[in-house]
């Protein structure tokens, strides 16, 4: 059984049937295994996006239906799909949207601010996602202090720090140099690599080769899709 699944879904901003509705997705049907790593690629325009959002129940499609771990997402009510989204996904985004005047660690204890939890324990799940990423000695830092690598790694420190299955990252390298690439895609792996689920949208072919699978879309429409290669394992190091 898929752990994600996206069912016949389309997408018409205007309406479905609105005359002048632009359709940005359409039939879309993908299945995504636990803890498998897929890559979304395409040209600009081609609906990436869009299709991760719906994916990440922010996003209603005009038709179809995404199921998460047999969840029908956008049967539930806006209250429960909230619900759903601070449990089940993290996000990752090109802009890393870190709070400038919080410090690393304050930044990965954001998502954890509705918990019924302590501040200590809200502090050591924080403590132990910056760990994870390789920050463990920065959790002082502001973001203006750490490098574009380590910023790149805090923001996935924020997006897992819930222990989400399912990770969602839109274009995570896209501003980045290739060395600072690497770094952030080396975290993916390592979170891969110990069961987390990862659908991320990239327009990088080296980046997308590490996945396990690559589904490439045009005009909203899946085009195609292939395992990825072999992994090349000169691009995994320690964080």
């Amino acid at each position: 059984m898929s752990f994600v699944r996206v069912e016949s879904v389309g997408k018409t901003y205007g309406g479905a049937k609105a005359m002048s509705g632009a359709s940005v997705l359409s039939d879309i049907t993908l299945d995504i295994a636990e803890a498998e790593f897929v890559c979304l690629m395409g040209p600009s325009g081609s609906g990436k996006t869009t299709l991760l959002t719906v994916v990440g129940a922010i996003n209603r499609p005009t038709s179809g239906r995404v199921l998460v771990d047999g969840i029908d997402v956008y049967a539930l009510s806006v209250e429960r799909r909230a619900d759903f989204r601070a449990q089940y996904l993290g996000f990752v985004f090109q802009q890393h949207h870190l709070l400038p005047y919080l410090n690393a660690l304050e930044n990965v204890m954001l998502p954890l601010a509705t918990l019924p939890l302590q501040g200590k324990a809200k502090r050591e799940r924080a403590a132990a996602a910056l760990d994870s990423v390789g920050l463990a000695s920065k959790a002082s830092r502001l973001p203006n202090e750490l490098s574009g690598g380590e910023q790149g790694r805090l923001a996935i420190a924020r997006a897992i720090v819930n222990e989400p299955p399912l990770l969602l990252a839109d274009e995570p390298t896209g501003t980045l140099d290739s060395k600072t690439g690497d770094e952030i895609m080396t975290v993916f792996l390592k979170l891969n690599e110990q069961g987390q689920t990862i659908f991320m949208v990239t327009h990088n072919a080296e980046n997308a080769a590490l996945a396990d699978r690559i589904v490439q879309i045009r005009d909203g429409v899946l085009a195609g899709c292939c395992s990825a290669p072999a992994r090349p394992t000169r691009r995994i190091q320690a964080v």
